[in-house]
């Protein structure tokens, strides 16, 4: 399988009405528009091709799904006067566009090296990010925005698996509601996961759908997450980074793992 049989697998299953496709073999991106809103969404298809080694037709499912929801929600209007409740923060990293492809800036705030923080208005089966111009219309100021997602964020569930490999335990959160690398804004819950350490406060958000912790004891421990931040990064829909941070004084610092041996983000 390669990127031109997926692009030819995706355009039979989205069809042709009132969609356009442009595709970039440079890049190896597949834009899809809309023909009527003209909005649309870019999708690297060797992402697409490693899942296809792992999941088969489960990979074009989900992209199709995830597709068809996106230019769905580029073709309504939304308000958020009345879903307050509705309004979470999503972490991206910090290639990800800061503004729509029309030069709409979303709302966005820095995290850290690697990281930033947008904010989303769920619309149930996918969500919409809120930008400039969406705050202008009703009026809204940024901050605003911004305490709500804190807020709303802790009130998500925080269920984990645990897993221990070579003296050291590893915490998963993977609940699939499109906010598990959310979590990791929120301070009280980091704060209570650190009381519980043995060794050193490693975390990791490979991509959208998981948040790992690793109480990591020895060097060993390091060298896992390294491996598991990686393959989750390489297999997820969303991915964040591969890079891990410790958590320490309640602040997060990328950190790079070699071998054993890790280095601290300059």
């Amino acid at each position: 399988m390669d990127s031109k049989k997926i692009m030819k697998l995706m355009k039979e299953r989205l069809g042709s009405q009132y969609r356009s496709y442009d595709f970039n073999s440079k890049t190896d991106v597949l834009r899809i528009e809309n023909t009527v809103t003209g909005k649309g969404i870019s999708i690297e298809l060797p992402k697409i091709v490693a899942n296809w080694e792992n999941s088969k037709e489960k990979a074009i499912d989900e992209v199709v799904y995830y597709v068809e929801e996106a230019l769905q929600v580029m073709g309504e209007e939304h308000t958020l006067i009345g879903k307050e409740k509705n309004i979470f923060p999503v972490i991206r990293s910090t290639s990800f566009p800061t503004e729509a492809t029309s030069g709409n800036p979303f709302l966005f705030d820095e995290h850290t090296a690697e990281t930033r923080i947008l904010y989303a208005l769920d619309l149930g089966n996918t969500y919409r990010l809120i930008d400039r111009q969406m705050l202008e219309k009703e009026g809204w100021e940024p901050e605003r925005i911004r305490q709500i997602a804190k807020f709303n964020v802790r009130s998500l569930k925080t269920p984990l698996k645990s897993d221990t490999v070579a003296g050291n335990t590893f915490y998963f959160l993977n609940t699939n509601d499109g906010y598990d690398a959310s979590r990791i804004v929120n301070e009280t819950w980091l704060k209570e996961m650190k009381k519980n350490m043995k060794g050193e406060m490693a975390i990791s958000i490979p991509h959208q759908d998981v948040i790992i912790i690793a109480d990591v004891e020895n060097d060993t421990g390091y060298d896992v997450l390294a491996q598991m931040a990686m393959s989750f990064f390489a297999s997820g829909h969303v991915p964040i980074t591969a890079l891990s941070f410790l958590y320490e004084n309640d602040e997060l610092e990328p950190i790079f793992i070699l071998g054993k041996n890790k280095k601290r983000s300059e």
